[in-house]
């Protein structure tokens, strides 16, 4: 495993992809945004999202867009990953994640899912674009 991801990456992966601003959604949440359209959302913390352990609603919540509901049940039935859902989300193409449960992810993977959460919302050609772009890179 490569360095934890820390909540810190968050934002920096999410400003390192074209066209993105942090913005809001939902009323006032902090919601990362492509060309208007949210991928990343800061959930405010209410009675749909519980923490089992301690029944006090989760106060570090991300939601993550995915770019399948398939996307969606892989990484949530994945038992090394932090991701998850709640019944309020069921019809809903997006995962959970505890931003103090990053740590359980390395850089590499909370920056795969950002990126695919972000190309679930950019226009095509500009996805088409940055994702050429990235494989020049990796080519030099």
């Amino acid at each position: 495993m490569g360095r934890p991801a820390t909540p810190a990456d968050v934002d920096a992966i999410c400003r390192s992809l074209p066209e993105v601003e942090l913005g809001t959604s939902w009323g006032d949440r902090p919601t990362y945004l492509v060309r208007g359209r949210g991928f990343l959302l800061f959930r405010a913390p209410d009675h749909h999202a519980v923490d089992p352990a301690t029944g006090e609603p989760y106060d570090d919540l991300l939601v993550i867009t995915t770019p399948t509901t398939d996307a969606k049940e892989a990484l949530v039935a994945d038992p090394s990953t932090p991701f998850f859902t709640i019944d309020h989300f069921r019809r809903s193409s997006a995962v959970l994640v505890s931003q103090s449960r990053l740590g359980e992810l390395d850089v590499e993977e909370l920056r795969e899912v950002i990126i695919e959460a972000w190309a679930a919302r950019a226009p095509k050609r500009l996805v088409r674009e940055h994702l050429a772009h990235l494989d020049g890179d990796s080519d030099g």
